[in-house]
């Protein structure tokens, strides 16, 4: 299952706070709209998501179409074929995309201990 970019969404309460704090470490802002409440931060490969009010908790997402830099992938699984693929393993979803649909789509499953993967495809 090929389930693209990696990243950790996190819910922050104040994100200038939160970029300054992260800017320490390393991270740099590559994507976003601070304005918006969300930026997207990289350091090396690693890249998080700072969310202000947008999730209800810290997120591992999966972006399925996109490398680790953004980059369109030509060869990925589609949001809805993971998420047949997890239904027919029984997994529960919290969210499902709507699978008559193409192009972007996402859901949502929390793993054994409630963390929430959001499976975010954005094409």
């Amino acid at each position: 299952m090929k389930l693209g970019a990696f990243s950790l969404s996190l819910n922050v309460k104040d994100i200038a706070i939160s970029k300054a704090f992260y800017a320490k470490l390393g991270f740099e802002a590559f994507g976003g709209d601070e304005a918006q409440g969300w930026l997207i931060l990289r350091n090396g490969d690693t890249v998080i998501g700072l969310f202000a009010g947008m999730l209800e908790a810290n997120t591992l997402t999966f972006n399925p179409g996109w490398d680790q830099n953004i980059q369109e992938l030509d060869d990925f699984d589609d949001v809805r074929d993971i998420q047949k693929r997890l239904k027919a393993d029984g997994v529960d979803f919290a969210s499902e995309a709507d699978e008559s649909t193409t192009g972007p789509a996402s859901f949502i499953i929390k793993d054994p201990d409630g963390n929430p993967i959001l499976v975010d495809q954005h094409r």
